[in-house]
Order: structure tokens, then sequence, then C-alpha cells
């Protein structure tokens, strides 16, 4: 078996899902020959992995307990078990409201209680914290939070939705807010492990939204959230910036991190898809700034858009496999499930989840999406060491990681619409192989 090569494969015009494969073995390489060669280099090595993993969201959370139990079982252990499932570690929720809740509230809903007098999570433990608490019975996970809105009485418009700024005089008392936020998860028994700042901080969205200049959310973490966490005794917190799209990565990066005082508070840069690929961003920042990761902390697919639903797990395959290129060293999707309509959604901005749920007849859909999603995280598990790869084409998208336990994981994704001969080489030896068309498969060897 030492010699041999696992093979799971996911392919659009085949019934092939996650399926396990046939093994190869590999043979000796006669000199000489030229092939179509994907090379793996697993001494070199690059970033090591946190995780992948998904948000637990008040829809998501509010769809998953209108199936039975045993269905709501089986939809966790497939995102969150190690042996039969994707084994998630890295997951995410939101601090009051977003647009994937039944519609708008706050943890301190009594304007100018700057005291946080009457700051209470009873909204989260409806079914949120029932969430976060059952995904654990099968498996663990670091948790994340994001705002996506103070309440309206801290803000300059008076309202969660559509934009608006965090007013001065409530900086200190937002600050405050986060930590005992934390402080009530924890006296749930859920640890968390990180924040993001904001959520999209450039997007006046008709949903909860709040803007923050790059300025405004340096100065807030130097004087207000990085001394008021660490003051509270959540030091350890991981704090993380800009929590939106690629293309304005770098400059975030940078006014937050020539900023010394506010760069020693600051962990990471958490970063988004919508704007497209963006992968030399990433690239950039790590040259720029090596001991920051860098985190996708949200994507989906909206509903809206007119492709089909393989062209959707491609368009997952292709990001995951350039930001991972680009050192990204976790990964969380958005939504861990949607119902029928791809909500519930306070302002009808409704998405796909990798698992859809039809509340009307409890029928549960694995969307392609689930299966690109698990031919990374089922087999990249966290400490896993991202290591050097070749390959003779573009038209094959690759990545390529070494685990803990010293295996070698190759992914290799085809969007053409042929099949593409390769040659597996590594340490001297050769297999041959095919990546069928419109496919993605992981080698484990």
């Amino acid at each position: 078996m030492k010699n041999n090569i696992r093979i799971f494969l996911s392919a659009r015009d085949t019934g092939d899902r996650l399926a396990e494969k046939p093994p190869l073995s590999f043979q000796d390489d006669p000199e000489g020959i030229e092939y179509p060669v994907i090379n793996v280099y697993d001494d070199v090595e690059y970033q090591k992995i946190i995780g992948f993993g998904g948000a637990f969201t008040e829809a998501a959370a509010v769809t998953l307990h209108k199936l039975p139990e045993d269905k709501q079982n089986q939809v966790l252990k497939a995102y969150f078990d190690e042996q039969s499932g994707h084994g998630y570690t890295f997951c995410r929720t939101h601090m009051n409201s977003c647009d994937f809740s039944l519609g708008n509230y706050a943890c301190v809903e009594k304007e100018g209680d700057i005291k946080l007098e009457s700051f209470n999570i009873e909204r989260d433990k409806q079914y949120i914290i029932p969430m976060i608490k059952a995904a654990k019975r099968f498996g663990n996970f670091r948790l994340f939070i994001s705002p996506w809105s103070p309440p309206g009485w801290m803000k300059d418009t008076g309202m969660m939705n559509h934009g608006g700024k965090l007013l001065p005089e409530y900086r200190d008392a937002w600050a405050r807010h986060f930590a005992k936020f934390i402080k009530a998860y924890e006296e749930e028994g859920i640890s968390v492990w990180g924040v993001t700042v904001q959520n999209e901080p450039k997007a006046v969205q008709r949903w909860d939204s709040c803007i923050f200049t790059a300025e405004e959310e340096k100065d807030f973490v130097k004087d207000y959230l990085g001394p008021t966490l660490e003051r509270e005794g959540f030091g350890h917190i991981k704090i993380m910036i800009w929590d939106h799209n690629k293309e304005r990565l770098y400059e975030r990066a940078k006014v937050a991190f020539e900023d010394p005082e506010a760069s020693k508070y600051i962990w990471g840069v958490a970063f988004h898809w919508y704007s497209g690929d963006h992968f030399e961003a990433l690239e950039a920042v790590k040259r720029k700034w090596p001991d920051k990761p860098l985190i996708l902390t949200e994507c989906c697919v909206e509903r809206h858009v007119d492709r089909d639903a393989w062209t959707n797990g491609e368009k997952y395959g292709h990001d995951i496999i350039g930001n991972l290129n680009n050192y990204m060293e976790a990964w969380c999707d958005w939504n861990l499930v949607l119902d029928e309509m791809g909500g519930p959604n306070h302002a009808q901005n409704y998405c796909e989840a990798p698992i859809m749920i039809d509340t009307n007849n409890g029928n549960i859909e694995f969307k392609p999406s689930y299966f690109f999603i698990g031919h990374f995280s089922r087999f990249i598990k966290p400490g896993s060491v991202r290591i050097g790869f070749s390959r003779f084409t573009d038209k094959l998208e690759c990545t390529a990681f070494k685990t803990p336990s010293g295996q070698k994981i190759l992914v290799v994704m085809n969007r053409t619409d042929d099949k593409i001969p390769f040659v597996l080489r590594h340490n001297g030896k050769i297999a041959k192989y095919e990546s069928p068309a419109h496919s993605i498969m992981t080698l484990v060897f």
C-alpha cells in the first residue's frame, strides 16, 4: 500500500460524487521520457492550514430546526463528522442580526444604554446556540464572530440597515459589547477563537451594515477593541480586519499594519470573494507582511445568478485553489444550510448553500458545491502544509499539501469539456491517470 495512490472523484457527467476509485500504483520513472506531468515537491513548504468550515446564521439554524432530529443529525454529520463528513473545523457566526436573520435585532436594544446593562443573547439562545452545540457533538471547530451592525442607536443614521457609521461617543461601548458577547457565549460553553471588526465595512447594504474607512477601523482596533479585549481577559482572541472583497485587501492591510500600535492587536486579514479572483492581492499582502495570516471568511452564490449548479461548484473549486496557492490559511463558507427559497433573509437577498433544505417536505439536497468543498476539507486537515508543485497546462487547476501524518494531497480540477491525461510524478516515481471533463479529484499518497 505504500506506493498506492487513493483517488476520490467528482465529475459532472457521471454519478461520481467524492467517490473513491480504484487505486493507482507508482512506477519507476524511465530516464529521458517527457510526459504531460504534474510534479509534486514535498520538501518545498509554504503556509500551514487552520481549517475549513461554514457559518452558523439564524437563517441556517431556523431552517435546520424545521427538520426532524434524525435529519438534523444527518446534515450536521455531513459537515462536521471527521470520518464520514467534511470534518469542518473553522466556523463563523454573527453578533447582532445580519441579512440572514429573520429581522433586525441587537443584544442591546435599550437606547443610550452605554453601560450595556440590558445586554443579552436571548435571541441567539433560540436557534443559533442550539445549532452550534449540536454541531459540536460531531466535531471540534474554532468559532469566530462578525458584526454586521451595532445597535441602531449607536449609529449616525439611527438604524441598523443602509450603512451609516458608528458614532464616536459609542466606540468604547461597542468595544465592550464585543467582550460581553464573547463572555456570554463562553458562559454557554462555546469558546470564541476570533473576531472580525466589521463585516463588509465598505458596503452600504439595504440590510444590516456599517461603514468603516481604513483609518477608522485601524483606530477603533488600536484605541478601543484591542485594549478592551486585553483588559477583559480576552487578549488571546484573534482580531481580523477588513472582512470584505479582495480587490482592496492590500490597501486596507497597508493602513492597518503601518501603524505599529494598531498592528500589534491585529492577528490577520479577512476577505471575501465577491469582486473576482484577485489572487495576486493575497500574495502581495503575504510578501509585505509575512506574519499576518490571510483568511477567507465568506463566499456564496446568489440565487438570482443564472448559472447551473455544477458551474457554481467549479466556482468554489477555482477560488479555493487560487486562494490556497496564494497563502490563504483558513476558509469559511457562508450559510451552512438554507431553505428552498435561499433564505430566510429579511432583505430578500437570497443565496444558495451547499446543502439546501425544502421545508415543505423535509428533502435535503446536496449541491455540487458541497462535494467540491469536500475535496479540500476532508483531506487537507488542520496543520497540513502547502507544498510545491508544477503542472504542464493551465487547463488543470491544482494545489498540493502534506498532512501532519505525512500523506501527500494533490487536488486536480478540470473545468474544460475534454478529458485530460496527466502523469503524477513524485520522488522519482510516476503514475498515469486522466482528469475527466468538468471534474475535481483528490489524490492521496
